[in-house]
């Protein structure tokens, strides 16, 4: 088991700009809102999904959930499996409380659950 401290890790103002985000929510929190580009792959499916990374572009992949504990869980799991991964501390909570961009896929208002 990977302890917390060793999962390497990276705050919202830390982020780079061109960095490929990967949100492992739930379906219904990521209708609700999400990153603009970030990639979508419930932490449930990602065993059977992770091939779709191949397709990123080059350089690590950062991991973001609601506030960070499934992503943690997914940076652990993808970085024994031979990825670059690594998660964003507090997650979708802290990208909304940084003023970043949130959108939704149903046409409401985004907001993050």
């Amino acid at each position: 088991m990977v302890s917390p401290a060793e999962i390497p890790a990276v705050n919202i103002a830390d982020l780079p700009a061109d960095g490929v985000l990967l949100d492992v929510r739930e379906d219904d929190e990521w209708q609700a809102g999400h990153a603009p580009k970030a990639v979508h792959i419930p932490l449930g499916e990602l065993p059977s999904r992770v091939g779709e990374l191949a397709d990123l572009p080059e350089g690590p992949v950062y991991v973001v959930c609601r506030s960070g504990g499934r992503s943690a869980r997914a940076t652990a799991w993808l970085n024994a499996s031979g990825w670059d991964a690594v998660n964003v501390s507090g997650g979708m909570k802290s990208w909304d409380a940084e003023g970043r961009e949130v959108v939704s896929e149903s046409g409401g208002e985004p907001e993050i659950l």
